[in-house]
């Protein structure tokens, strides 16, 4: 069976709800699924994650695990700071011939496929990208504390504050901020809820953002408006131009299109493909450079 997985890879998108590793020879593309995975929060976990990843794949595919680990593989990972974390995760691996990037790559090239674009992912987290002449550029993704704008924890948090504004007399008295003073029990409330939060429960506040919104309450309005401008101003600074495809990728980014610009709402495109697509492209890229160096 050796020669079937002569031009075969592997590809792996791993993140904060699942990993998906998966095998591509030819037409045919065999999948598994494990756990969450995050290389800077649980380095130890990742690995043991990618392993059982390789474990079910072997079943999936019939092959041994030591056979697959043969193929070069390609993973796009969360917590992935910079090289020495990736080449040390890298060598914690069974894999010959692996390339550890963040799983930034992989949702670029799995949305826009090899053309040119922008993508803007917005889910608990956020961050930018282009693809543009064959050179990527990527902006944000640095978390919760320094970053992430346009997020769904982003979302909620501004809700929260711009509320706190309302009680200090800022700003007009809204549905919104009324409702969340009530759901916190007050301004304490709120603090208190703050201090303790983790993105992902500042991020389940976002529904009931986008739920005034949708209303036309005017601090939802606001804060969404607020989002769509971080967006169209980072889009811009990374390189897109108008009429340039544009994907918005993750749980909330489709509620901000209505609040961008009229020439990006246009130039809107449905991604092509999910970042494990991007990870078997890349990792199709890979081995190319791989057969390259040994001819």
């Amino acid at each position: 069976m050796m020669d079937t997985l002569e031009t075969s890879v592997l590809a792996l998108d791993g993140g904060g709800t699942r990993c998906r590793l998966a095998l591509s020879r030819g037409s045919e593309v065999i999948m598994a699924e494990t756990g969450p995975a995050n290389i800077s929060t649980d380095f130890a976990g990742a690995v043991a994650q990618v392993v059982d990843g390789l474990a079910r794949l072997s079943s999936a595919t019939g092959q041994s695990a030591e056979t697959l680990a043969n193929c070069p593989i390609y993973i796009g990972i969360a917590g992935v700071t910079g090289a020495e974390i990736a080449e040390r995760f890298a060598a914690a691996l069974p894999f010959r011939k692996a390339r550890v990037t963040d799983d930034r790559p992989t949702a670029l090239r799995g949305a826009l496929g090899p053309r040119d674009g922008v993508i803007a992912h917005c889910g608990t987290g956020s961050f930018f990208a282009a693809q543009i002449d064959g050179n990527t550029r990527f902006a944000g993704g640095w978390g919760a504390v320094l970053g992430d704008p346009a997020s769904a924890q982003w979302v909620g948090r501004r809700a929260l504050a711009c509320t706190l504004e309302e009680v200090d007399g800022l700003r007009a008295v809204s549905g919104l901020g009324t409702q969340m003073l009530e759901r916190f029990g007050g301004s304490a409330g709120i603090v208190a809820f703050a201090g303790a939060a983790k993105p992902v429960d500042f991020g389940r506040l976002a529904p009931v953002v986008t739920d005034f919104a949708a209303a036309d309450d005017p601090l939802a309005q606001a804060v969404l408006a607020q989002a769509g401008e971080e967006i169209a101003a980072t889009l811009r600074r990374i390189g897109w131009r108008t009429a340039l495809p544009l994907c918005l990728t993750g749980g909330i980014a489709p509620e901000f299109h209505p609040w961008l610009p009229t020439e990006m709402q246009e130039a809107c495109v449905a991604p092509v493909g999910t970042p494990l697509d991007g990870a078997i492209a890349l990792a199709h890229d890979f081995a190319r450079e791989v057969r390259h160096e040994h001819h």
